[in-house]
């Protein structure tokens, strides 16, 4: 009954976002326009609104005369600026938190987080929880899962004290006060200070299968749930007794629980494999299933064959695009979170309101962070509409980005820790390339072309990439494993034989540090352990 009376008393709280958002469904571009304009006028004194004339831009029209497309580059400088404490310089409100989120011409990016923006992204997220709390009501009746993001490196600020890193879980969820979210979460918040990723899968497991009422499952990628609970059948036997005992015998993280021996006793009756006796009310698991997630949400949809699966909408560090609807394909344009535009194969930018189911686009946002006419690289297909708004589905990304798990690798960032590491071995290799690679364990891969035997290279590379937050993050979970160097013979004749045979034409084929496909394996004359030592002639 208490988990059930916070599930009712939060999304009655969500219902005014409902509404809001249903009211903005009614004209898109009016809602559109609206928004843009209380941007504007609400920064047209900070810096960046005064240099791009803010004060006298009137339309939607004039605003992609005035202001240019922009890449985080743009505002590297800004940001470092009010990283150490200056004001009124992207935004006219103040910087609460910086946002990490992986980077080009950085391993990491600061995405400079205000109330606003923080409002905004509830504006695309109450509308979501009301619709899917009151189309399965299954769900108010017990608590959900929603994941927690381990510190894995701590907390830390910048020069003018400004917090770097992930808030809370339930701040994004809008859940208020310690009561309602500790009675409608299956984990708390307080398992993400648990650094020691074996001992924070353990004690993740622990609440879970305290909670057999669980109803809902939320995470991101799929892969990081499949993660959790590979290794429940070798801790099958310490969590049961843990839950009998109430300990935690495989980590000293300082939480307590009481003793429950009768649960204890009835899960012993089951395999650890099987799911639907171990979460018989579990309805519902939202993850990523577009792009290269598709795969691996269809092998979690095998291991939970009694759930449903629910696939999340388009979100970013820097913004939320789309959000699920119960019922309609694909997801719904977040219409009165941000102000958004669409750039088109012919590169004309395109408003909400004019983009065409079929076809398919780049989005650019406009947030209450201090992003103006931003590129998210993200590429949309349009594939419905939900009343008057726009429903769409991930495709990918627009520009060179390997992101199988939410590493985010950017092919300038890879090209720079090549080249640092090459030049600590003095060495000039012939070919060098990157690719994603799933034969043992999924993992990057290095296929090189060298005169010389480079022995620490993969150690070293995968130290250069894991600089990348994200990156360095996937290989703690486990989603990645440790990069592997591959030696290989010809390595810029195969490349471009394969490039032809994947239907690239000759004049058009480019050298490339970074492919974003798997299977180059196949292509290559490999020999993965030269005979050869440091530094000698292979």
């Amino acid at each position: 009954m208490k988990t059930y009376a916070a599930n009712a008393l939060w999304v009655a709280s969500c219902l005014p976002g409902w509404r809001c958002f249903q009211r903005a469904a009614k004209n898109v571009e009016e809602s559109q326009n609206a928004l843009l304009l209380q941007y504007l006028n609400n920064n047209k004194h900070t810096e960046y609104g005064v240099h791009h004339h803010f004060s006298a831009i009137k339309s939607p029209r004039q605003y992609q005369e005035h202001v240019p497309l922009t890449t985080y580059d743009d505002y590297i400088e800004y940001i470092k600026r009010i990283g150490e404490g200056e004001d009124s310089v992207l935004t006219a409100e103040p910087v609460r938190m910086f946002e990490l989120s992986s980077g080009s011409t950085a391993a990491s990016k600061l995405i400079p987080y205000t109330d606003t923006l923080k409002s905004e992204f509830q504006r695309g997220i109450a509308p979501w929880i009301y619709n899917l709390y009151t189309n399965i009501p299954h769900l108010q009746q017990g608590p959900a899962y929603w994941s927690v993001t381990p510190l894995v490196n701590g907390k830390h600020c910048t020069g003018a004290g400004i917090p770097i890193g992930f808030e809370s879980d339930s701040a994004y969820l809008g859940l208020l006060g310690k009561w309602l979210v500790d009675s409608v979460m299956a984990v708390p918040n307080a398992v993400k200070d648990i650094a020691d990723m074996d001992s924070f899968r353990y004690v993740t497991l622990l609440y879970l299968l305290r909670q057999p009422n669980l109803r809902l499952i939320s995470v991101w990628n799929p892969t990081y749930l499949s993660l959790l609970f590979a290794p429940l059948s070798d801790w099958w036997d310490g969590l049961l007794d843990d839950i009998a005992h109430g300990t935690i015998s495989k980590a000293d993280v300082g939480l307590r629980f009481a003793p429950k021996p009768k649960l204890a006793r009835a899960l012993k009756a089951f395999s650890p494999t099987d799911t639907e006796s171990l979460w018989r009310d579990l309805r519902l698991i939202s993850c990523w299933t577009d792009g290269v997630s598709e795969a691996y949400a269809r092998q979690l949809q095998e291991q939970f064959p009694h759930a449903s699966l629910q696939g999340k909408g388009l979100l970013a560090t820097e913004a939320i695009v789309s959000v699920p609807i119960v019922g309609v394909e694909g997801s719904v344009l977040s219409i009165n979170s941000h102000f958004f535009e669409f750039i088109d194969d012919s590169g004309e930018a395109l408003l909400a309101h004019q983009i065409q189911k079929g076809k398919t686009y780049s989005v650019v946002i406009t947030t209450g962070g201090g992003f103006y006419r931003y590129q998210l690289h993200d590429v949309i297909e349009v594939v419905g509409q939900w009343r008057e708004i726009p429903c769409i589905r991930f495709v990918g990304k627009a520009d060179h980005v390997s992101d199988w798990f939410g590493e985010k690798l950017d092919e300038r960032f890879v090209a720079r820790a090549l080249e640092d590491v090459f030049a600590q071995h003095n060495s000039s290799p012939s070919f060098a390339m990157l690719a994603p690679d799933d034969q043992n364990g999924f993992r990057y891969v290095l296929y090189l072309e060298s005169d010389v035997y480079l022995a620490r290279l993969g150690t070293e590379l995968d130290s250069a990439l894991r600089e990348n937050f994200h990156y360095d993050y996937c290989r703690k979970l486990g989603q990645l494993e440790s990069l592997q160097v591959v030696y290989v013979m010809h390595g810029t004749e195969t490349y471009v034989k394969a490039c032809q045979s994947r239907g690239r034409k000759l004049g058009n084929i480019k050298p490339s540090v970074l492919q974003k496909t798997r299977g180059w394996q196949d292509w290559f004359d490999t020999f993965t352990q030269p005979a050869a030592r440091e530094g000698e002639q292979i």
